[in-house]
């Protein structure tokens, strides 16, 4: 696919999409939406790639739908995404929920940290909530920003934000569309890390490379599957999957890889068995 809206590049196992339309401060379109789609989907499958990290370039992150599309919905008297029918679903997965827009981040094999070097509202602040982790700079200003649009809340984010931060912030936050600060939503748990602006990729690829060096390419796509797939289910369902998995999990050969660097005292080896990996899910 030809990139026009979005950049992407890998390097030392971290795939890096950064939102690229600096001069409508990331707008988001169906084009960009169709792009990041692909490129998900693309360090999802790739066994070079072991984390994603999404950002933007320039001084935004994603301040939303773009304006001229949204006045096109306006004239039209319709809503249209703007994304062709055949969209590539990024993930595999079995569970039809996690297929829809935005959800599909919950089936990704591969941990997705949001890096916010900007203003994030409307659907950008819905695409960082869909992330793993969100690390971002101080003092910018988010939104959920629909309701001054007569537009509901977005993307599964009424849904998504009081499990990340519970029910009354969300609900103040969702109720209300206010700007708010990515410092007061470091304070809440929103946002897991404050960094300066010229340490902002440096820190957050420092944190994936650390976390893909100790965590086994298994564990970290079992953990974040158990999470996403226990939102939906009772504990006795949690407890029994991962039961399963412990029986499963112990048999792969990263598991004799894990024992042997422990007892060795020295840094696990993952990444000569990644097929062995992939071949075993």
């Amino acid at each position: 696919m030809e990139l026009k809206t979005t950049q992407y590049e890998v390097t030392d196992r971290i795939a890096t999409i950064r939102l690229n339309r600096p001069h409508r401060n990331n707008a988001w379109t169906g084009r960009m939406h169709t792009e990041y789609r692909f490129l998900l989907n693309q360090a999802d499958q790739d066994s070079d790639v072991s984390a994603i990290i999404v950002t933007g370039n320039g001084a935004r992150f994603c301040v939303g739908g773009d304006s001229q599309a949204l006045d096109g919905h306006s004239k039209a008297g319709a809503y249209d995404a703007g994304t062709p029918i055949d969209l590539v679903t990024p993930g595999d997965t079995d569970f039809a929920a996690f297929k829809e827009d935005f959800a599909y981040h919950f089936a990704l094999k591969k941990p997705v940290i949001a890096a916010l070097n900007g203003a994030a509202a409307g659907v950008g602040l819905v695409l960082a909530c869909f992330a793993d982790i969100r690390f971002a700079v101080p003092g910018v200003k988010l939104t959920t920003a629909h309701g001054p649009l007569n537009m509901p809340a977005e993307y599964g984010l009424s849904w998504l934000l009081p499990r990340l931060i519970g029910g009354a912030r969300a609900t103040e936050l969702l109720i209300s569309s206010r700007k708010f600060t990515t410092d007061e939503a470091h304070v809440i748990g929103l946002v897991h890390r404050l960094v300066p602006p010229d340490e902002l990729i440096s820190e957050t690829r420092a944190y994936a490379l650390d976390m893909i060096a100790r965590v086994s390419p298994g564990s970290l796509y079992q953990s974040k599957r158990q999470i996403y797939l226990d939102y939906h289910r009772d504990v006795g369902s949690s407890v029994r999957d991962a039961n399963q998995l412990l029986a499963e999990m112990i048999r792969h050969p990263d598991y004799k890889e894990a024992i042997s660097a422990f007892l060795e005292k020295r840094p696990a080896d993952w990444f000569n068995r990644i097929s062995d990996h992939d071949s075993a899910d």
